[in-house]
C-alpha cells in the first residue's frame, strides 16, 4: 500500500554543526534536489552544489517546458519501461512512488493532471512551478544551495568519503550523493562529470549510449527529399541486417519492444512499433523512432541494422493489392503522379516515382501488374539502412552509467566506497519517454537523501 509523503519526519540523529558532519549533494537536478531536501528533512546539515547558475535546469526543459513528472501506468507495468534494470528500482519505488510524489507536490502548491498515454504534468503546464516547489522544500528544511560551483572529484581515503574537490579546494563531508545526471543536454549541466568522478574512485561505468535519439540513415539524399514529412499510424520495424536482405513477411503483426513485452533477442526483428515518426534532413525522428533508438544503437554494435516503414499497416498486402488494382482500373486515365496523390503525402510522391521507375505521366491502366507489385512493396516496406544515431548531445536520455551491481538498491549506497551514494541518471538506469526517467530520479533521490542522513555520525 502506498503511503503519503512523509512530511516533517523527525531527525534520525542529533545534528552536529561542523562541516565534517554534513551531506554534500553534487548536482541540483530532479534527483539531487529531492535527495538534498529529504536529507535535510531528516535533520542533516546539507550542502547542495550545482555547476550552473541555477537548479533544475533539465526539469525546466523537460516535457517541452511543461515537465512530464511521472506516469499513471500500473506499478507492475511501470517497471517494464526500464528494461531488465527495472528490477533495481523495486525498493526505491516501494519507499517513494508516484502517489508520494504527487502528494509532495500538492503540499507545495503544484497540482497535476493526467494526459494521453498516462503522462502526468503540472496543472499549470509550467515546469518552473516544479522547480519553485523544490526550492521551497530545500529552504523549509535548511538545505543550503550553492550554484556555479564545479566539483572536480570525490575525496576518498581508506575506502571512505572525505568530501568533494572543487575550484575552492576540499569541501569536507562524510557523506556525498552523486546526482550529476547523464551526458545529454549539456546546456543543463549534464556533461558526464559524474561518470568520471565515480570511475576515479573505483566504480565501473557501463558503456554510455544515446537513448531516445533520432537516427541517421545511409540513404541521406532520399530522406532529404522527404524532409519534414510527418507520418501517423505507421509501423516502424527494425531488422538485424542490411535493407536489401529484409523479407517484408518478417514484419510482426504486433508491437514489440521495451514496455510492450520482452525484447526479441533472437531472429532478425529487433523491435516493431506503431505510431508517429518523421523524416529529417539526416534520417528519421519522431516518437516511435526515439522509443526504438536504444535497441537499434545496441544492435549496430553487433552488425548492420535496417528499418522498414509500413505506410499502410491497417491493410494486409493482399488487401492493398486489391485496392491498387481497383483504383488503377477505376481511374485508369489518370497519370501515375495523380494516383500517388491519393496514397502518399505530397513530398513523398516524387521519391516514389523515382524508386518505382514508373513514369510520372503513365496512365493507371498502362501500369503493369509487376509495376504495381513494386509500388506495393514500397508502401508496405519502405526500407533504409541505419548509419547510426545523432551524437549524445542530441539524445534525451543517457543509457549506461555507474554499474548497478556496485550500488545497494535498498540504500543507493556505494558497495565500494563508504559514505558515497548515487541517484538518478548517473546510474545505469534509463527508460522510455512518458515521465519514467523523472520518477526514477525522484524515487532514488528520496532514498539516497534519507540513507545519507542516517549514515552521518549520531
Amino acid at each position: 500500500m502506498e503511503r503519503s509523503f512523509p512530511h516533517s519526519t523527525p531527525s534520525a540523529f542529533t545534528k552536529r554543526g561542523g562541516e565534517y558532519d554534513r551531506v554534500i549533494v553534487v548536482g541540483a537536478g530532479a534527483g539531487g534536489m529531492m535527495a538534498a531536501g529529504r536529507a535535510a528533512e531528516m535533520g542533516a546539515k546539507v550542502l547542495l552544489l550545482e555547476k550552473t547558475d541555477g537548479p533544475g535546469k533539465k526539469i525546466l526543459v523537460s516535457g517541452k517546458s511543461r515537465c512530464n513528472l511521472t506516469n499513471a501506468r500500473d506499478r507492475k507495468d511501470f517497471f517494464t519501461m526500464y528494461g531488465p534494470n527495472g528490477r533495481f528500482l523495486h525498493g526505491a519505488f516501494h519507499r517513494f512512488f508516484r502517489e508520494d510524489l504527487l502528494t509532495f507536490l500538492s503540499l507545495y502548491g503544484v497540482e497535476t493532471k493526467v494526459e494521453r498515454g498516462g503522462r502526468i504534468f503540472p496543472l499549470s503546464n509550467d515546469a518552473a512551478d516544479v522547480v519553485k516547489a523544490f526550492r521551497r522544500y530545500l529552504a523549509d528544511h535548511g538545505a543550503k544551495l550553492r550554484t556555479s560551483v564545479s566539483v572536480k572529484g570525490i575525496a576518498v581515503r581508506d575506502g571512505r568519503v572525505e568530501g568533494v574537490l572543487t575550484q575552492e579546494g576540499l569541501l569536507p563531508a562524510p557523506a556525498v550523493i552523486l546526482a550529476t545526471g547523464g551526458a545529454t543536454w549539456p546546456a543543463t549541466g549534464s556533461t558526464g562529470d559524474g561518470y568520471r568522478m565515480a570511475a576515479a574512485v573505483g566504480h565501473t561505468v557501463t558503456k554510455l549510449r544515446a537513448a531516445l535519439v533520432p537516427l541517421v540513415v545511409i540513404e541521406v539524399e532520399r530522406v532529404k527529399s522527404m524532409q519534414g514529412v510527418s507520418l501517423r499510424n505507421v509501423r516502424l520495424t527494425a531488422f538485424r541486417g542490411p535493407a536489401g536482405a529484409i523479407d517484408p513477411a518478417l514484419t510482426l503483426s504486433k508491437e514489440t519492444g521495451r514496455g510492450l513485452g520482452q525484447r526479441r533477442k533472437k531472429g532478425p526483428v529487433i523491435e516493431s512499433r506503431m505510431g508517429e515518426m518523421l523524416f529529417t534532413h539526416f534520417g528519421i525522428g519522431g516518437p516511435i523512432t526515439l522509443l526504438m533508438s536504444l535497441s537499434i544503437v545496441d544492435a549496430l554494435a553487433e552488425g548492420p541494422v535496417s528499418i522498414a516503414i509500413d505506410l499502410k499497416p491497417a491493410l494486409t498486402a493482399e488487401d492493398l493489392r486489391v485496392r491498387l488494382q481497383r483504383d488503377f482500373d477505376r481511374f485508369g486515365k489518370r497519370g501515375f503522379r495523380s494516383l500517388l496523390a491519393g496514397l502518399l503525402p505530397h513530398k513523398m510522391i516524387e521519391p516514389f516515382i523515382e524508386m518505382t521507375g514508373i513514369p510520372a505521366d503513365r496512365p493507371g491502366h498502362q501500369i503493369s501488374a509487376a509495376e504495381r507489385e513494386k509500388l506495393l512493396g514500397l508502401l508496405k516496406a519502405l526500407r533504409f539502412n541505419i548509419r547510426g544515431a545523432l551524437p549524445m548531445t542530441a539524445a534525451i536520455v543517457t543509457a549506461g552509467g555507474v554499474a548497478l551491481g556496485e550500488i545497494d538498491p535498498r540504500t543507493m549506497a556505494s558497495r565500494l566506497v563508504s559514505g558515497l551514494f548515487f541517484c538518478g541518471e548517473v546510474m545505469d538506469i534509463d527508460a522510455d519517454t512518458g515521465g519514467y526517467n523523472l520518477q526514477a530520479a525522484f524515487s532514488t533521490g528520496f532514498v539516497a537523501g534519507e540513507e545519507a542522513a542516517k549514515f552521518l555520525p549520531s
